[in-house]
């Protein structure tokens, strides 16, 4: 990679009208500084509808299992890897198309409920000091997995030429427009912190808490502004032209393999030159989901899901299934091959997680959730077995008896076995100072 935008450590950086220290930047490091330490990562990959869970569940605990079809391409990842059984969401219990909402969040799903921070962002607030940008989301469809801290949901970009300027191009109309602009925007916030303090001494105790939020959110805008502004004197990295040439340019939805692995190659450039540390990927919404032509697949993984036991249509999702698994192995490939700032690969500090908010698409069972963890032993993690979570609380998975399988899909077997608690852990990893994460109970063993 070309290095050429690293910058002498001494470099001021103005925002605001002020100096505004910021703490190393990666831009600061020196050139031969191959012994600093690598910063975390994480990555959170979704794909909608579930899966055929009857091709896709491996059954064997432990260390000495075998990959199922659907998983196979994860085989040569085999170190680096853990699929896990037996976790779910109990607030997404008995809903289905709004299981993405709560994927990285834990939080409840009904009409009136509010959805909490998700676990991205709360690792965003501990790595965003350190980065040009706070988190990145990437979504097909511009829904994207993260929420704030007020339960509103960050929109997501789906062109990989957006993405790639977004990272890495300066901005068209100069620095200049960019700070008058940014400094509009400090302005705006300014007044309403003012109209706010008017009105607070005014207010009941449930406008309170509604105000309270707005100015959480507000709080959250004007501390990406500031960081934004003081950003604007780094120049941006020198990508290469190899990257830049498999990166900069848009693909077709319809070419969903290439599109894919554009997106993974975006992701592992903006881990590479530390524009970010924290990124989200939805592939897709729970009634949608990309169609594969190049597979001659021309139905969405939603038409799929809902097979009623067609023979034709659950080969087909397998196929889909064992599709998305073969880019996300492309991913891990990319970020193994690419050296970090201490010569590492960067997967030894990147945490992946790949899966669904849904198990079985077609009676919207969202229990057992298809999970994969990879990467990250530089934050402690360890692979190279399969966490099955049901075992010692059913009678196996009967993939010969789909009727038998499928409640394994819709009620869980285990009932404390929380996906939050795999966030928990993902999040102590990454610096979180915090000993619960939405509805976690516990913290899931993944480093013994």
């Amino acid at each position: 990679m070309n290095h050429s935008w690293l910058i002498d450590r001494r470099h001021a950086l103005r925002g605001l009208g002020s100096f505004i220290a910021l703490p190393l930047l990666n831009c600061m490091r020196p050139l031969h500084a191959a012994d600093a330490e690598s910063p975390r990562r994480s990555a959170f990959i979704y794909i909608p509808n579930g899966v055929n869970t009857l091709d896709y569940q491996i059954t064997t605990p432990g260390e000495d299992y075998t990959f199922s079809r659907s998983l196979k391409p994860l085989e040569k990842h085999r170190s680096v890897v853990t699929p896990i059984s037996g976790l779910h969401h109990p607030g997404g219990l008995g809903h289905h198309h709004n299981c993405q909402k709560i994927w990285l969040t834990g939080g409840q799903l009904g009409p009136t409920d509010r959805n909490s921070i998700s676990v991205d962002q709360q690792m965003a607030e501990v790595t965003s000091p350190h980065t040009r940008f706070h988190s990145l989301e990437i979504s097909n469809k511009g829904e994207s997995l993260a929420w704030t801290a007020d339960g509103i949901r960050l929109p997501g970009m789906s062109r990989c030429g957006q993405i790639f300027a977004h990272l890495f191009e300066e901005p068209k109309n100069g620095t200049a427009a960019q700070r008058r602009a940014l400094r509009r925007k400090g302005s705006v916030l300014d007044a309403n912190l003012e109209e706010v303090r008017s009105l607070e001494r005014k207010l009941g105790s449930d406008d309170k808490g509604r105000m309270n939020q707005y100015l959480t959110a507000v709080r959250e805008t004007e501390i990406r502004t500031k960081r934004a502004d003081a950003w604007l004197d780094v120049p941006r990295p020198k990508i290469a032209d190899t990257d830049r040439r498999r990166s900069d340019r848009d693909v077709s939805q319809t070419q969903a393999g290439d599109y894919f692995r554009t997106v993974y190659d975006l992701i592992v450039l903006a881990f590479q030159t530390d524009a970010t540390r924290v990124v989200t990927f939805s592939s897709g919404l729970e009634g949608q989901g990309l169609a594969i032509p190049e597979l001659g697949i021309s139905q969405s993984r939603h038409e799929l899901s809902h097979h009623n036991g067609d023979t034709g249509h659950m080969e087909k999702l397998t196929q889909s299934d064992t599709f998305s698994v073969d880019q996300f192995s492309y991913f891990l490939t990319r970020l193994s091959e690419t050296p970090d700032f201490d010569g590492r690969p960067l997967l030894d500090t990147t945490m992946s997680l790949f899966g669904s908010g849904m198990a079985y698409g077609h009676s919207h069972g969202n229990a057992n959730l298809p999970l994969v963890l990879a990467g990250g032993a530089g934050c402690g993690l360890k692979h190279g077995r399969h966490v099955d979570l049901n075992q010692g609380h059913f009678d196996g998975y009967r993939l010969d008896d789909p009727g038998q399988h499928y409640r394994l899909c819709s009620r869980p077997a285990n009932s404390t076995a929380h996906m939050s608690n795999l966030l928990l852990v993902m999040a102590q990893k990454m610096g979180v100072e915090t000993r619960r994460f939405g509805d976690s109970n516990s913290e899931l063993e993944l480093t013994v």
